[in-house]
């Protein structure tokens, strides 16, 4: 047992024997405390020998993801409950979290949508209309996938490897990067395709892109823009949302259903200052079992 694992262990008994939470508060606080697990373990760093500037580098990576101001005060509360404990058992004299501030909950950050809320506006895609199964296709696509509106847009079905589980995505500097596919998106897809896309008359050179406007040729951002906003309209969604949003949702509803925090970065191909190199070779079978496992439209 790793001194991780052990310190996560006495955390846990601590709150339950100790301080009596309840377990909803005991997951919780232990889901923060092995997400930190996570960043240390990934940097060799010893429970003990976290400092303040280490934890200020995590909750970084935590805003950097999409994280909403809420969550990431949770966690922090998290994070400071267990270096409580520590200097309870005296196995550290300093506490590092004691200097880390909570993000101010009312500060513009992007918004979440709830899993109830996507739900909401995929439902509310009239089906009757000619390109009802694009749209669905595309909501499930940036959501289970976590998709950028570009990566979206340059779609093609060249990149499209479903017997392997996986898409791959050019995204931001031609960069590649193999992203796991749910069900869902397959489904979608492949009932868009069937339907509608292979009885259209393709423009020249839009052959290869998988979702295409009425007349043949590849959508537009503001296209897949005014899907989103017209949907959130109909549904009285008093959200400003975009594409993007999806995104951050997506990252947002992982991290805190309990994924590896490594493998959200790297299903994202998510770049910042924090993340360094070791972090890019993660091995695609272990990032498609943890986005499968973790992703609420594979959890029906």
């Amino acid at each position: 047992m790793s001194s991780w694992e052990r310190y996560i262990k006495h955390f846990v008994s601590y709150l339950k024997i100790e301080r009596g939470l309840a377990e909803n508060s005991i997951f919780a606080y232990q889901n923060d405390v092995i997400k930190l697990s996570d960043f240390s373990i990934s940097k060799n760093i010893e429970p003990k020998f976290l400092t303040y500037e280490n934890l200020q580098e995590f909750i970084s990576e935590l805003y950097d993801l999409g994280l909403s101001a809420r969550s990431q005060a949770r966690i922090i509360s998290g994070i400071k409950q267990f270096f409580g404990f520590l200097i309870l058992e005296e196995e550290i004299k300093i506490d590092p979290s004691e200097m880390l501030e909570m993000p101010r909950i009312g500060r513009k950050l992007p918004e979440i949508l709830s899993i109830e809320e996507i739900d909401q506006l995929i439902n509310a895609i009239d089906m009757s209309k000619a390109e009802s199964h694009r749209n669905k296709a595309i909501l499930e696509t940036l959501y289970s996938c976590g998709l950028r509106v570009s990566e979206l847009v340059d779609l093609k079905f060249s990149q499209l490897y479903f017997e392997e589980g996986f898409v791959r995505v050019i995204g931001k500097g031609n960069k590649e990067r193999l992203v796991p596919v749910s069900e869902s998106v397959e489904h979608e897809i492949g009932i868009y395709n069937d339907h509608v896309r292979r009885h259209q008359i393709v423009q020249k050179g839009n052959e290869n892109i998988v979702f295409l406007n009425r007349r043949g040729a590849k959508l537009t951002r503001v296209m897949i823009f005014t899907i989103i906003k017209d949907l959130a309209k109909s549904i009285g969604l008093n959200k400003t949302i975009s594409p993007h949003t999806f995104r951050h949702s997506f990252a947002t509803h992982m991290i805190e259903g309990g994924a590896n925090l490594r493998a959200i970065q790297e299903m994202l191909g998510h770049e910042s200052i924090t993340t360094t190199e070791i972090y890019t070779h993660l091995d695609q079978r272990f990032l498609r079992e943890a986005i499968i496992s973790y992703h609420p439209r594979n959890m029906k």
